[in-house]
């Protein structure tokens, strides 16, 4: 585990409520448990309707709090057969791929998965994961399905 200065080292791992995130999941909380790192997950939502630089406007359907509830019990439920391992959790609002980028500063590693459609289309990154590769601030993983069990 690299220096980080007396802070606790950390794996950033995007959570969309997709099986392919939940993969991520579970392979960042094993390498988190591996390394001694915390896990922050991160669960971003983008209200549609944002136009130019106003900031988009609520939609009275988006509940922020049953989003944060959603996301623990994604976490519980996910990270049951992992072990114990840290987990900070962050709702996020913002394009998934910049609240992830913006995440993986200080980060030991991001971890995200991929979009696993099979055949050609499955050889592609997903535009979030390709986003992350591109410009996150540490190294990236993308779990592609069959090794995120």
């Amino acid at each position: 585990m690299k220096d980080t200065g007396g802070r606790s080292a950390r794996v950033v791992v995007g959570v969309d409520g997709s099986e392919s995130s939940y993969g991520a999941l579970r392979w960042a909380a094993r390498h988190a448990r591996l390394i001694g790192a915390t896990l922050d997950v991160v669960a971003a939502y983008d209200v549609p309707g944002a136009v130019g630089r106003s900031a988009p406007p609520v939609s009275a359907a988006f509940d922020e709090e049953a989003a944060r509830r959603a996301l623990s019990d994604e976490i519980r439920t996910v990270l049951i057969p992992v072990g114990e391992v840290p987990v900070v959790e962050h709702v996020v609002r913002a394009r998934p791929a910049e609240a992830l980028i913006d995440a993986s500063a200080g980060a030991e590693l991001l971890v995200v998965g991929s979009r696993g459609r099979g055949g050609f289309a499955g050889l592609l990154l997903g535009s979030v994961s390709q986003q992350c590769v591109a410009h996150a601030s540490c190294p990236v993983v993308v779990v592609r399905p069959e090794a995120a069990s």
